[in-house]
């Protein structure tokens, strides 16, 4: 019975994390919209005390962290970048502390039937921070799904903290700065990339990560 149980949570647990992002952007682009007079005269230390919050949001899939990212600098400008960065790695924080309670057991033994799977999860061990980094690096890979791989295959707590770190800064110093060019939230939501500038540098993050996972996976 607790076998069962723990299969399920493992399970559900990656597929909310999947489903939820796709779910909630557009409640959240909503809510934006219709309170964004009271958004704009929130200062720092209104940011910095809803920062919590919104780590949890993005722990659990509800606020991607870059879409929060291009937010809060059309709202609150450069001084966004510290408490993103504060708000990115306690998400990692609290993801890493739910791989912890939950029984990911299941899961891995279904994946260990595999041997080229087993191959990837080894080849993951032995390069875990420069996987964690390349993946984290490109804003196809989602958040809270990515963080949740990782610490549900044993990668060290150490290498999730620093190879996320590394990895967020590039994309997340895209978005703001994106936000802070925004003229109107309704045209950033739009065109959430900034124009051609923005889409070739997501596009040159895409490519840089691509390569580097494919390069440390071809290592032998």
């Amino acid at each position: 019975m607790h076998n069962s149980r723990s299969k399920y949570t493992s399970w559900g647990s990656f597929v909310i994390f999947t489903i939820l992002p796709l779910l909630s952007s557009s409640y959240l682009t909503y809510y934006l919209f219709q309170h964004q007079e009271i958004i704009a005269e929130w200062g720092f230390n209104t940011w910095l005390l809803y920062s919590f919050l919104l780590a949890v949001l993005c722990a659990i899939a509800i606020i991607p962290p870059t879409l929060l990212a291009l937010v809060m600098g059309f709202f609150a400008g450069w001084k966004a970048f510290p408490l993103l960065v504060l708000i990115n790695m306690l998400a990692i924080v609290l993801i890493y502390g739910f791989s912890r309670l939950v029984d990911f057991s299941f899961v891995r033994n279904w994946l260990n039937k595999d041997p080229k799977v087993v191959q990837v999860m080894n080849r993951i061990r032995e390069d875990e921070l420069k996987v964690i980094f390349f993946t984290k690096l490109s804003p196809l890979f989602p958040f809270a799904v990515t963080n949740l791989i990782f610490a549900a295959s044993g990668a060290k707590f150490r290498s999730i903290l620093v190879g996320g770190f590394l990895g967020m800064i590039p994309r997340t110093l895209l978005a703001v700065y994106v936000g802070t060019q925004g003229k109107e939230l309704q045209q950033l939501m739009e065109d959430p990339n900034g124009g051609s500038l923005g889409q070739w540098t997501v596009i040159s993050l895409i490519l840089i990560s691509i390569g580097g996972l494919y390069l440390t996976f071809k290592k032998k």
